[in-house]
Parts: structure tokens; sequence; C-alpha cells
């Protein structure tokens, strides 16, 4: 009987490892994403680019690490609402809010990591950036600040 339950704890522990191992190893196009506070101070995120809709429900679901300056940046395509949660992710992430001429609108700090809580936007975005949780504090990056999402775009051609 012991054998049985150990036989299916290895079999479940192997099957999950290509989930997580996957989450991290995306190939998701990068690029670097400046951010400008209302202050005028400039900071770059090397950012993944989540822009079909496979790799944003994906998200950084799994992922245990973010270094300090990278993120997660999730295309829509289109002004809209957008809803976001922390399902899987053991992460705390401030996520920002972004309309399509890059302005910050809403910034959520230190998500609560798997919470299945529904975080909305404002109001129409088109991009959600994701970073470690409390690092728009950090930086000064507040609701006003300006992203230079054009630019990462152009990178990733």
């Amino acid at each position: 009987m012991i054998s049985k339950i150990w036989r299916s704890a290895v079999l479940a522990l192997f099957l999950l490892l290509p989930v997580a191992a996957s989450a991290e190893e995306a190939g998701l196009r990068k690029a670097a994403l400046a951010i400008e506070t209302p202050g005028g101070e400039r900071h770059v995120f090397q950012v993944e680019w989540a822009g079909t809709p496979a790799e944003r429900e994906q998200g950084l679901m799994f992922r245990t690490e973010l270094d300090a300056d990278a993120g997660m940046i999730f295309d829509f395509g289109e002004a809209r609402m957008v809803m976001m949660w922390m399902k899987n992710t053991p992460l705390s992430l401030d996520m920002l809010f972004i309309d399509e001429k890059g302005l910050v609108s809403r910034i959520a700090e230190r998500t609560v990591p798997y919470s299945q809580d529904i975080i909305a936007s404002p109001g129409p975005v088109r991009y959600v950036l994701e970073v470690n949780g409390g690092r728009s504090a950090s930086l000064g990056i507040v609701p006003g600040s300006r992203v230079d999402v054009d630019a990462a775009r152009v990178a990733l051609k």
C-alpha cells in the first residue's frame, strides 16, 4: 500500500515538473521598456512580451523568481476593460494598467500570491505590466507615469 502511494506521489511530482519548467522557458519575445515618472526619473525594465491569448493566459504563473528590473507586459491589442488575477502565481507583483498612449492609469501594488480575486482595470487599457511587488513604489512609479510601449514594440520586430 505504501509503495503504491509513493509511486503516485513520484508520478504526480514528475508530471508537474514540465509545467513549471515550461512556464520559465516560455520563449517569449523580450524588449527593453522605459518608464518615466511625473518627476522625470526614467527606469528601464527588460520585459517578456505576452501578446497572444495563450501567452497572456500563462503569464507569470509558476514563476518563483523575477529579476529586479524584469517584468512581463500583456498586450491586449486594443484598449478594453481588463481583468487579471494571481492564480498559480507564487510571486507578489505590482500590476500597472496602461492605456493606448502609454499612460499608467492604475497600479495594483503587492498583489497576493495565488489569489483568485479579480484585479480590474479602472477603465479601458491596452497593456498591463507586471513587475516585482513593491518595485513601483521604490522607483517612484505612480499613476500618470509614461511607458514607452511604442519603442519596445518596434524593438520586437
